[in-house]
Parts: C-alpha cells; structure tokens; sequence
C-alpha cells in the first residue's frame, strides 16, 4: 500500500478531531459514498475544509474539493459548482466566507419538486430528500475548532422535545425586558432542527450547530421586535450596541427605528428590493417574480432558538444565532420557500421570554434567557 501524500495544508489536531467529528457524528459518511466539499481560496476556510476532506478519506468515501471565489448573499455561484452539484453526490458540503452564491440555472427556470419549486439545485435536492448536508458561512478556524465539539446527544433531546411544542402551536409570543413584544403565527408550519443530526437524506443544517428554527406563518405576525445583540446586513454582520426596533404588521415589516444599527439595517432591507428589481431588468427574473422577491425583503422569514452551549457573540451570525439564552428573527426569504427573496437577515436577540400557545393553553419555553426545565 502506498502511503499517503504529504499534506498541502497542516493540520493541528483540533481542526482534525472537530472534522472527524463533523463527519462521523454528524454526517455519518459511509465507505463509498461521494461528498462534494465547495469553499473558497481564504486561509480559515481552506484549512477547514481540507480537514473535512481527510476526515472523509478516514471513513473510506470519496470526496471531491472544488474551490470557487468568495460570493456574497447578492453574487451567483460559479456554474460549475451547480453542475457539481446537480451530479447529485450523496453529501454536499459548503464551508465557505460568505456564502454559496446563488443558482443562476434555478431562478431562470425552477427545479420542479414533489409539492413545489426551487430556485437553487442545492435546496431542491436536500428538499426532496437527494442528498445530505452541512453549510458553514463565514466559519472561523477558532469557531470550528470550539463549538463542533459538544455533547450532541443532549443538543438532540432538546431540540426534539422544543419540536414536539412548536410543530402544534398556533403562535408564539416574544417578550424582552429592552421592550420586545410580538406574537408570531405558526399555524400550519412544522419547526427544523439543527441538531447536528445530518445521517439521513434530506437532513442538513450549519455546523456549528444548534438551534431550533421554523418559518412564520405568511401575514399573521404583529408587533415589536427589538434586536439586541448582533445582526446581519447581506454583507457581513454587526455587534448592536444601540437596540433596533422593528414594528411589524400583517408578517411584514412596516417601521425600522433606531440610531446608526437601524440605518444599516434598513439599507440591507433596501439592497434586498433593489437587487430583486435588478433581476428583472438583466432578464433573470420576469417583472411579476421580482416585485414579490423585492415585497418579501420585509417578510418575517425565520423565528429560531439558540442551543449550543459553546456558542457566543463574536459578530458572526452563524455562531452568534446559536448562543444558548437566544433567540432570533430574520427578515426576508424564510425556510418554507413559499416566501422567496434576495434576502435573509437574522438578528440575535438576548436573553427573551418566549411562550408557545395552542388555543388559549399556553407552554412556556424560556424564561428571561434560560431554557425551562422540561426542555433541558
């Protein structure tokens, strides 16, 4: 047997034990199988990505390293990253800087699915059960390193017993002691779980993992969200120092109030409507499509519910909307994909109490930041 190549890239045993980890506790990859792993040229991520690439060696499947130029929430992927994976692997991976980018391919035409359609290969094919994933936007080295290693036993008993409350609820209300009180409908939605649990086709979530999510209910969220912690803007995030109030009426934003946060926010918002528009006059996006894409930049996409122990606020959404005593709401495209946009933009907000209600019973599930003890 020959032995293997020197590295390109050394590795110090904390990135390899959390890649062995990612991909054996977590993706679960099989001798055999194809995992395509997309990043892009920058050091942190490489490095990642090359550990994920020997961690699968370890479990004899075979995977594939494309490298492709940092996108941004507004650029579209490289057409042969969508070719690849439209190969349809078993596993596709994404450890990238900012984002995957968009598909070019889907938002001309669709992928049709089983109930719906798709606007990126990607989301057709975990939707519909082709493939299993884990994506990683703008991970750290230090980020990688601390928060994949957790107990994900515990994180999976938490977020199903979470699952179980939220999947029936008809709302849930949001309060904080910075003045936050919204109700969000939940009627006919089911919550997902990243939970670090990515072993069956169709699963996928970020890694770090650890959160509970689920897409409001269309035109039936009212009230005030006060962000608090950090925030996403389409290009890059922010700490929040001066709290920004958004004021929603019928699931949609009506008002952003605030200081300097609020003004990036609601020009992130505008970005999203614009480059909607700008689909339509390059010939992407039919007049009718863009107007609902640049409508929903100010839709209530996302509620979700930190649970990773390790996390903290960095000013790095993937791991701040993980932190434990969290919670978040993003604004734009949501989950369901039945509110598409250019946008989604979660902001974290810290230490809320939130209370689930079917009919008039209501269920608690945080208390001023800390898990109540069913869910523990």
């Amino acid at each position: 047997m020959s032995p293997r190549p020197k590295r390109a890239v050394e590795l110090d045993i904390q990135t390899r034990r959390a890649a062995t980890i990612a991909m054996k506790e977590v993706i679960g990859a099989k001798p055999g199988e194809k995992v395509l792993i997309v990043t892009n040229p920058g050091e942190d991520v490489l490095k990642i990505s090359h550990a994920i690439y020997e961690a699968t060696l370890e479990t004899k499947a075979s995977p594939t390293l494309v490298v492709q130029e940092t996108k941004t929430l507004f650029d579209l992927a490289e057409d042969s990253v969508i070719k690849a994976i439209q190969s349809n692997p078993d596993v596709v991976i994404s450890i990238s800087e900012k984002k995957l980018g968009k598909d070019r391919f889907g938002l001309k035409t669709q992928y049709s699915g089983v109930e719906k359609d798709y606007d990126h290969i990607f989301t057709y094919l975990k939707e519909e059960k082709k493939l299993r994933s884990f994506w990683s936007p703008s991970i750290s080295l230090e980020m990688f390193k601390r928060t994949i290693p957790i107990n994900y036993q515990d994180l999976r008993r938490r977020a199903a017993k979470l699952k179980r409350v939220l999947d029936v609820a008809d709302y849930v209300r949001a309060e904080t002691k910075a003045g936050m009180d919204i109700k969000i409908g939940l009627e006919g939605r089911l919550a997902r779980k990243d939970d670090g649990d990515f072993r069956k086709p169709g699963s996928g979530g970020n890694l770090p993992a650890g959160e509970m999510y689920i897409s409001p209910e269309l035109g039936n969220s009212d009230g005030t969200i006060v962000f608090d912690g950090s925030m996403a803007t389409g290009n890059g995030e922010l700490i929040i120092k001066d709290p920004i109030h958004v004021e929603v009426e019928g699931g949609f934003v009506r008002k952003i109030k605030g200081k300097k946060e609020a003004r990036v926010l609601r020009k992130a918002v505008k970005k999203g409507e614009e480059s909607a528009m700008g689909m339509h006059l390059e010939g992407k996006f039919t007049k009718v499509k863009a107007k609902q894409y640049a409508r929903n930049a100010k839709n209530l996409g996302e509620l979700g519910i930190g649970l990773n122990p390790k996390a903290k606020i960095v000013g790095n959404i993937l791991e701040d909307e993980k932190v434990f005593g969290t919670c978040h709401i993003a604004l734009g495209s949501n989950y369901d994909e039945d509110s598409k946009a250019m946008i989604h933009l979660d902001g974290i907000i810290h230490k809320p109490t939130l209370t689930a209600y079917k009919g008039d019973k209501p269920t608690v599930l945080m208390n001023w930041g800390k898990l109540e003890k069913r869910f523990l």
